[in-house]
């Protein structure tokens, strides 16, 4: 595969979207670390490439398209809108070095008020049609219904804010889950300042960046926290149960609604599940074949509140997904500063369809 070859696939995609009505952009390769840190907190460093600007300051090898997109929107993008873009990203791939940690992508985003669920259509059964010579095996999800789930619990805020602060980080999220319902032991260093009286009695000096004040606020939220009833056991099952999920649309809308009668919570983000249903069958997507997997898109990048989903190579079940996608409402908020938009696209890596091609 060369990169001319890779190029050229990009340059096809790119001007089938721009068909389909998508205006081109182009974003700089120097992203500002500081967006993506706000955004993603220090995890991200282990993921990107940091660098220091002696006049910018620190910024980051773009690693997605997705933020500069938002960002140079709502700063002064027209509405309804459609972009497409393509170009390098860059990921640092220490858990995976047999990835690569340069590609390119090409993107289709939509930001439109007047029917997220027609928009969320567009965009998969655009991609659906794009990559249908390919034979890959398509999958959607909703991290809009955990979410729901997460906020419905019997617990306290304090709690549900951890448990939403890793719902993309599926371990973490399931120790929690166990160390709130007590299935596990609360570790022995945190148990240890728990049970004393004044932890910081024989701290001895001061070091790090947190000051005592922040120290003893942390401990007293620990405590507080320690005191907590633990999690009734049927609020586990239930999430267990909704992470389970994994049918064809038609039928799995039909396991959420059995859930929701004892998690009422997620009931609204159900329904909008079956409004995107409607919306895909008038799109011409057979959703009774269509997968949908509740706990699917739980290992991507965080921005993705709603929709998800992706397409993957079914004779490579371990490599990355050809093509991803879903909704971002939240980020829109997060960088218009108060102002939000409905808002959901995907990426397809051509790097990817060139290595399918030469493989047929």
């Amino acid at each position: 595969m060369s990169l001319s070859q890779v190029k050229a696939k990009a340059a096809a995609l790119r001007a089938r979207f721009e068909e389909a009505g998508a205006q081109p952009v182009d974003c700089a390769v120097l992203q500002p670390a500081e967006t993506l840190l706000d955004l993603y907190g220090e995890d991200i460093r282990t993921r990107a490439y940091v660098t220091s600007d002696p006049v910018r300051g620190e910024v980051m090898l773009r690693p997605d398209f997705t933020v500069p997109v938002v960002q140079m929107h709502m700063s002064d993008g027209a509405e309804p809108a459609r972009y497409t873009y393509s170009g390098e990203v860059f990921r640092r791939q220490e858990e995976h070095p047999d990835r690569a940690s340069e590609y390119f992508q090409v993107g289709y985003e939509i930001f439109d008020r007047e029917d997220p669920h027609a928009a969320d259509a567009e965009v998969f059964a655009l991609f659906a049609d794009t990559l249908a010579g390919y034979q890959l095996r398509a999958v959607t999800g909703d991290i809009g219904i955990l979410t729901a789930a997460v906020q419905g619990l019997q617990t306290t805020d304090r709690r549900k804010a951890a448990l939403m602060r890793h719902i993309w980080r599926p371990r973490r999220f399931r120790a929690l889950m166990d160390r709130f319902s007590g299935k596990s032991a609360v570790p022995p260093t945190r148990a240890a300042l728990v049970a004393s009286e004044d932890p910081m009695a024989n701290a001895g000096q001061m070091m790090g960046l947190r000051t005592e004040a922040e120290i003893t606020a942390r401990i007293a939220a620990l405590k507080a926290d320690a005191a907590e009833p633990a999690l009734a056991p049927e609020q586990v099952e239930m999430i267990d149960a909704l992470l389970k999920v994994s049918e064809a649309c038609v039928f799995a809308l039909e396991q959420l609604r059995d859930i929701a009668v004892d998690l009422p919570a997620i009931s609204p983000a159900v329904e909008q599940f079956a409004r995107r249903c409607e919306a895909l069958e008038k799109r011409g997507v057979k959703v009774d074949e269509l997968a949908f997997e509740a706990s699917y898109g739980r290992s991507s990048m965080e921005y993705y509140d709603g929709f998800v989903f992706g397409f993957v190579d079914a004779g490579q079940p371990g490599s990355p997904a050809i093509a991803t996608g879903g909704r971002y409402d939240a980020l829109t908020r997060h960088l218009g500063r108060g102002d939000e938009i409905p808002a959901v696209g995907g990426v397809i890596r051509p790097g990817r369809l060139v290595e399918l091609e030469a493989s047929a």
